[in-house]
């Protein structure tokens, strides 16, 4: 009878297969998914941000230098008042957008007209009212003119259309040789 006494004070907690079951999940599985959760919450904030995906390329345009230097073909040729007109111009000057005169109309050109045809061409490069300024853009200040020309005779006016450099040069050297 001793003995039987024996064994039951030495006996543990665990008293059937199911608390044995819950035991050892609790023991083993357990721990595993929380260091999982655990690894996975503190390498999540390596990721990186919305937008950084090439942080290399991102960290370059935020340090780029102010000014860039913009090699353009010299040699190309220079596009008619026509042209520059359709490329620049059009979107105001045809529906009158932000107060800008439209084409054809002689009463709102006529007083512009008036001043001349080297006020309109420099009020077209350094902006005037609602319009940008369009010298230093994709044509050259020549082309411009050309399209300043090509506006106003549209509206009334009777200007000449501004010759390139290369055909201004050629010009004397044609009637020299006459």
């Amino acid at each position: 009878m001793s003995d039987n006494s024996h064994e039951e004070e030495h006996t543990g907690p665990i008293k059937t297969p199911k608390q044995l079951l819950i035991t050892v999940f609790f023991s083993f599985v357990a721990p595993v998914i929380i260091i999982i959760g655990l690894v996975y919450f503190v390498v999540s904030d390596n990721k990186p941000a919305a937008g950084a995906v090439n942080l290399e390329k991102a960290i370059a345009a935020r340090i780029q230098k102010v000014g860039a230097v913009e090699i353009r073909d010299a040699n190309r040729e220079m596009k008619s008042g026509e042209e520059v007109f359709k490329a620049q111009c059009t979107a105001c000057h045809t529906t009158g957008a932000a107060g800008a005169p439209k084409v054809g109309d002689a009463a709102a050109w006529g007083a512009r007209i008036a001043t001349g045809l080297e006020a309109l061409t420099t009020s077209a490069l350094k902006g005037k009212n609602a319009m940008a300024a369009q010298g230093g853009g994709n044509f050259e200040d020549i082309e411009i003119a050309r399209a300043v020309v090509y506006i106003a005779n549209a509206s009334g006016a009777k200007f000449e259309a501004p010759k390139g450099p290369a055909a201004a040069a050629s010009a004397p050297a044609a009637a020299a040789s006459k």
